[in-house]
């Protein structure tokens, strides 16, 4: 059976300055007014992001995805973003396979991002792994009442035709007044994560990732520096169908300090990532900007597939500024 492939186009999406306003929120459940087919919902400590429906596959200007318009919201009031969670389903309320989704992704554009200097932040997004993310207790991403943020969906287009396709994308959120410790998104891949560094990619990688060869074990390595001094509470993982493994190592210390397997059918097709292969820790480890990084990711493709495929390896970390606590 042929598998479906998916590619998230660009783990960080760059906007257009231009906002459409949002009203303000009144009672316990608001909604906000949608460009398009996005509606943003604040239902008690869950802000929820409603993508759709849409028909699939439908036109598009590029060759990777069918996208709704991008939505630009504000915050309805300050938020502490504990996690999150992504479905896709049709109207009726069937579930549908990670593989439709190429990605969702949200932006602060109040907030500039810490490994993409000069960009605005990417503080949430998920692609085909759809995969529940929950930080460690009491710590969570701030986001300022009023704050311009920037919600993006994209769907695969090669995808059987399919009526009424929607997503969701749930931001779980601190109770108000409750005292949480602040973490910050930080993207590393080896794939090519920041607009600015586009043009300077290997010949071997586009949009889509880096390019994979069928039948054969694909390892692919690069190295990395940190721009910060910090603590990595959290490692939300990305890939590919295809993916055998994500790795982030210290080549300073000579130390492996991420390692993630995902899950997958039989086909190699991904499911996503289990609790057990997400890390998540109070303790956490840190991250410095004087020793050297490599993020790596190794790919296999089964010799009968007969289509492109490309290959990505990322981690988006929540990191404490500063050092890690003791104790």
């Amino acid at each position: 059976m042929r598998r479906i492939a998916v590619w998230l186009c660009a783990f960080l999406f760059v906007a257009s300055p231009a906002l459409a306003d949002s009203n303000g929120h009144t009672g316990h459940t608001t909604d906000f007014p949608s460009k398009g087919t996005t509606k943003v919902t604040l239902e008690g400590n869950n802000l929820i992001l409603t993508f759709g429906p849409i028909d699939l596959p439908a036109g598009h200007s590029g060759e990777l995805a069918s996208s709704l318009p991008v939505h630009f919201f504000k915050a309805p009031r300050d938020l502490v973003v504990t996690g999150f969670k992504s479905r896709i389903f049709t109207k009726d309320g069937q579930e549908l396979p990670g593989q439709y989704l190429h990605h969702i992704l949200l932006q602060n554009l109040e907030e500039k991002s810490l490994s993409c200097p000069g960009e605005p932040s990417y503080f949430a997004g998920a692609g085909i792994e759809v995969t529940d993310a929950k930080f460690p207790a009491g710590y969570g991403v701030p986001i300022k009442k009023d704050s311009k943020l920037i919600a993006v969906v994209a769907f695969y287009h090669k995808v059987p035709v399919t009526k009424d396709v929607m997503a969701t994308f749930t931001m779980e959120l601190a109770p108000e007044g409750a005292a949480m410790k602040p973490v910050k998104a930080y993207t590393v891949g080896v794939n090519v994560v920041c607009y600015s560094q586009f043009g300077q990619r290997p010949s071997n990688e586009s949009d889509e990732g880096r390019a994979l060869k069928v039948g054969l074990v694909q390892v692919d390595s690069k190295p990395l520096k940190f721009t910060m001094d910090g603590c990595v509470k959290y490692a939300y993982p990305h890939g590919h169908d295809g993916l055998l493994l994500i790795a982030l190592d210290n080549m300073t210390t000579n130390e492996t300090l991420l390692r993630s397997v995902p899950d997958v059918e039989s086909t190699g097709n991904l499911r996503g990532f289990l609790s057990h292969q997400i890390y998540s820790s109070t303790k956490g480890f840190p991250v410095n900007t004087k020793d050297e990084y490599q993020m790596t990711m190794v790919y296999h493709l089964n010799r009968q597939e007969n289509v492109d495929l490309h290959g990505m390896g990322n981690y988006l970390l929540y990191v404490m500024p500063g050092p890690c606590e003791q104790g």
